[in-house]
């Protein structure tokens, strides 16, 4: 009865599907995705939910730094309603501790100008920390992306 027992359980674990772990890689990526697709709606409060409150953004069309939760939705506000979007294009990451993880690329930024979508390529790195179960931006820097000259 025993051996049948043990064969039931291996043959169960056999047919589980497998539950795989992120690593903090995976887990900061997702955080940079869930920016990316918060800033997409427009909403300054949703985008700034993604970062820590006493985190800093060196943002893309701003001269100042904006430190703290009111600081960035006040730096997101234009956007509101605006119908622009964002994606994520080619990136980097560096894993600095299991809390902590750098990720840099290139993202394009669909601004609606004049009822008209217009890219806007930027580039940017994002510190990414883990506080508690929680990932989210620490320091986020963006500016426009020098395109190469043909």
């Amino acid at each position: 009865m025993i051996r049948v027992a043990q064969f039931a359980f291996m043959a169960l674990m056999l047919m589980s599907p497998a539950v795989a772990l992120a690593g903090p890689a995976e887990d900061a990526n997702e955080a940079v995705d869930r920016w990316s697709a918060a800033y997409s709606t427009n909403d300054p409060e949703n985008i700034a939910r993604n970062y820590w409150p006493d985190a800093m953004l060196l943002g893309t069309v701003s001269p100042v730094m904006s430190e703290g939760t009111q600081a960035i939705v006040t730096y997101f506000t234009p956007s509101k309603g605006s119908g622009n979007k964002n994606t994520i294009g080619e990136r980097r990451t560096i894993v600095i501790s299991d809390n902590a993880v750098v990720v840099a690329g290139f993202y394009t930024f669909t601004r609606m100008v004049e009822g008209k979508a217009t890219p806007a390529p930027s580039r940017f790195t994002m510190l990414i920390t883990k506080r508690g179960d929680d990932w989210r931006i620490a320091h986020h820097h963006s500016s426009p992306h020098v395109l190469p000259k043909n």
